[in-house]
């Protein structure tokens, strides 16, 4: 048995790693009783297939891609999907506008005078999404798998935005933060608003055409969720859904239209695709005794907390879904600390990266010890300042465009491949136990039958644990503050 040691430390958020070759022993042979400080591992004792890790191409990280030199972009694309990237196989796409776009737009602009959306065009997506996709997929050493998320049905179809009536962080001005005011009287892409049931049938028919004409570019749907975020009422592209609003949409529009167009069992569909903490109630409105058929998985996001919790009892209400994170970043622009980088607290950059990693890594964690299977984050790629995008503020991403041309990886980016580059497509999570709660530990078994361990140990204080397997014993030293993947082949 072999065992490796990868460790990344921080400095000033950027990552300096170091690799270890670690001794094996049997633990016969070891002078004491091995009883304290232990980690064990069950590599017999399987759980939920780790399907693999992903992006998001929107608009915004497209843009920035083109503005690159071809060689510059290409090591971008490497760094994801390339021999010695991150494996990266999923990637996300919205549908029209999101808040990641240079400006709102829609593949139809006039849906009330043309209701057979004869004019639907994606000519907006072949100038900046389509390109960088096909490079992508041309770069990658692994099979990609698109999933199309739609933030909002064009305007004329919505009702008006409700005016909130509660918590303002949530649903309203979450900038907090001087904004344009509000027409609760007209409806528009963003702000909320729901799609009125008359255009249930002709929201079904638009978003099949996205599929379809997609899949004529070359580019491998097999994934779409019913709406991005579907509760909430944000400044930028948004639409509000009940549970049941949903459901029948599913149910009597969308399905039937996708079999009608043969991409029943071709594309997955994903309900919610929110927050965790409402992710079981959701899920069990949805889905029935005629929907389960319909359903082949359920996406949350990380922006309310951790709620691994309901992602386990999730995972066992519906044990033959697919469970993914579809979108998580952290809420400021890269190096500035508070929301949309207000209200910070004067930390220093590296402070805010190094939390923005270990954050990403806990989440990570928490999710696939709870059952999930794909992981996929939120922009590719952003600017030093969290854009561009069409609505004011910014958010962080792994890596940022620096504005001569080139690019830098984040700390949480090497974060990330501790979990992409060794937890290979096809892993299964393996059983472990451990002695504390000082680090967090995952494990998985990949398809050739090595092992990685993942473990975090963001505390101030160096550990020294043992792992036992198999009647084999590997002592290891866990530096304060660092990520450590450890890969053991037999």
């Amino acid at each position: 048995m072999n065992c490796r040691q990868i460790t990344t430390f921080s400095a000033d958020g950027n990552a300096l790693q170091k690799e270890t070759v670690i001794p094996v022993t049997r633990e016969a042979d070891e002078p004491s009783h091995l009883e304290s400080g232990v980690i064990n591992l069950y590599p017999n004792l399987t759980f939920q297939t780790i399907e693999g890790f992903g992006t998001a191409m929107t608009e915004s990280s497209a843009y920035l891609l083109s503005k690159m030199d071809a060689e510059t972009r290409r090591r971008v694309l490497e760094d994801y999907f390339g021999p010695s990237g991150n494996h990266t196989r999923f990637i996300r796409v919205p549908i029209d506008s999101c808040d990641y776009s240079l400006e709102e737009y829609a593949a139809v602009k006039d849906p009330i005078s043309d209701p057979e959306l004869n004019t639907f065009s994606i000519k907006r997506d072949q100038i900046y999404v389509l390109p960088a996709l096909k490079e992508a997929i041309d770069i990658s050493v692994e099979p990609i798998s698109v999933l199309m998320s739609p933030w909002s049905p064009p305007a004329v179809w919505k009702t008006p935005p409700e005016q909130p009536k509660n918590d303002l962080s949530v649903y309203g001005n979450t900038l907090g933060i001087q904004m344009d005011p509000v027409d609760y009287t007209k409806p528009s892409r963003c702000h909320g608003g729901s799609l009125k049931p008359e255009y249930y049938g002709s929201w079904a028919k638009y978003l099949t055409k996205y599929i379809l004409a997609y899949l004529d570019e070359g580019i491998p749907v097999t994934m779409m969720s019913l709406q991005n975020e579907s509760i909430a009422a944000t400044e930028w592209d948004s639409c509000v859904w009940t549970a049941q609003e949903q459901k029948t949409f599913l149910r009597d529009f969308l399905y039937p239209e996708l079999k009608k167009a043969g991409l029943t069992g071709k594309v997955e569909l994903f309900i919610w695709d929110h927050n965790k903490e409402r992710v079981l109630e959701y899920s069990s409105e949805i889905i029935d005794d005629v929907t389960d058929k319909m359903v082949d998985g359920i996406a949350f996001h990380w922006y309310s907390g951790d709620h691994f919790e309901a992602v386990e009892l999730t995972r066992q209400q519906f044990p033959g879904k697919v469970l993914m994170s579809s979108e998580c970043c952290t809420l400021h622009p890269p190096g500035k600390a508070g929301f949309m980088g207000l209200f910070g607290g004067g930390k220093l950059p590296g402070t805010v990266d190094y939390e923005d990693a270990v954050a990403y890594a806990h989440d990570l964690i928490g999710n696939i010890n709870a059952g999930m299977n794909r992981w996929i984050d939120w922009n590719l790629i952003l600017d030093k300042d969290g854009g561009p995008r069409h609505v004011p503020g910014g958010f962080a991403s792994p890596v940022i465009a620096n504005d001569d041309g080139t690019y830098r990886k984040t700390l949480s980016f090497e974060y990330i491949s501790h979990f992409a580059k060794f937890i290979l497509p096809g892993a299964v999570r393996i059983g472990f136990s451990r002695c504390d709660a000082v680090v967090e530990v995952t494990a998985a078994k990949n398809p050739d039958g090595s092992l990685a361990v993942v473990i975090l140990n963001s505390s101030d204080t160096d550990k020294e644990y043992a792992f036992r397997i198999k009647g084999d014993v590997i002592r290891i030293h866990i530096p304060a503050r660092t990520l450590n993947t450890f890969t053991i082949t037999d």
